[in-house]
């Protein structure tokens, strides 16, 4: 349980630095006077830094170990939260959120394959509820984003402070973690490795929901700024209510595994891409067995 209580704090923490960014997102575009291009543009960058770090992930996990590669990429993360916000120019935003994209993908599959190998050592479904926390700490952060953009904080101010208290707690975090042991007579991972092919079908339907999750994320605060007029308190809450749901529906999800089993459970839940997916796949095996990402 101790390690239990230990990786779902470090899910919270790495949805905390996405939440704080993402209510601070409308300054951040006033500040350096991006239009909505440019600042598609910007938040593109981050992508891109995932889409090239995150397969260098798994071989850093096996040279220093998965704890270890936690515990320094979740530090990158948190550090990475101020880096937009000191952009002086646009393309000094550009390369902080590039950098910022591919700490948060590494630290994303680190934290996730930990997860998975932890679970199997329980032997019970954990996976949905830290996902559900990854959620909290966004949400939790959120407000903190809310009270910070309606009360006029400078988010070079907010963003540094949040970065430097979420770096603590990651780091108190990161000494519970289980020291996984190496797995006898594993192969080290490629430098670079691609997906196979047999899971590029999986991979686009994980694509398709983290498109639409990072799109209500990325410009909820946004939208309601520039076309319904609100103002940056409101803005900012809209990223909360989104990250609200998100976290009830998670946080049910390992007990409807457990009650109902993960199979009943992906074919409620998958959408009309995943049933085409698995209809290509042996019956009765889900396409997705679980969550890619938070």
């Amino acid at each position: 349980m101790h390690h239990h209580r230990a990786i779902a704090i470090v899910f919270a923490v790495h949805g905390a630095v996405s939440g704080s960014l993402a209510t601070r997102l409308p300054w951040i575009q006033d500040h350096l006077g991006l239009t909505p291009g440019m600042l598609g543009f910007a938040l593109l960058c981050a992508p891109i830094g995932s889409f090239v770090g995150m397969p260098m992930a798994s071989r850093l996990a096996y040279r220093i170990g998965a704890r270890t590669a936690v515990r320094l990429l979740l530090a990158l993360w948190c550090a990475g939260l101020a880096l937009p916000a000191l952009a002086p120019v646009q393309v000094a935003l550009f390369g902080a959120f590039v950098l910022y994209g591919a700490t948060a993908g590494m630290c994303d599959v680190v934290m996730n394959g930990h997860a998975v190998s932890l679970e199997r050592r329980l032997g019970r479904s954990i996976m949905s509820g830290l996902h559900g926390m990854w959620c909290l700490g966004s949400l939790a952060a959120g407000g903190v984003g809310v009270l910070a953009a309606h009360n006029g904080v400078d988010a070079r101010l907010h963003l540094g402070g949040a970065a430097l208290v979420l770096l603590g707690l990651g780091a108190l975090a990161g000494r519970g973690l289980w020291a996984e042991p190496p797995a006898p007579g594993a192969a080290a991972p490629r430098r670079y490795a691609l997906p196979p092919r047999s899971i590029l079908l999986v991979g686009l339907v994980g694509f398709a929901g983290t498109f639409a999750e990072g799109s209500s994320a990325d410009w909820a605060a946004v939208y309601v700024t520039d076309v319904a007029g609100a103002g940056p308190g409101l803005a900012a809450a809209t990223y909360t209510v989104f990250m609200l749901c998100m976290a009830s529906a998670r946080l049910a999800g390992d007990l409807l595994v457990r009650r109902f089993g993960p199979v009943a459970v992906v074919r409620a839940g998958e959408s009309r891409p995943c049933s085409a997916a698995r209809s290509s796949s042996r019956p009765g095996r889900p396409c997705c067995a679980r969550p890619g990402s938070r």
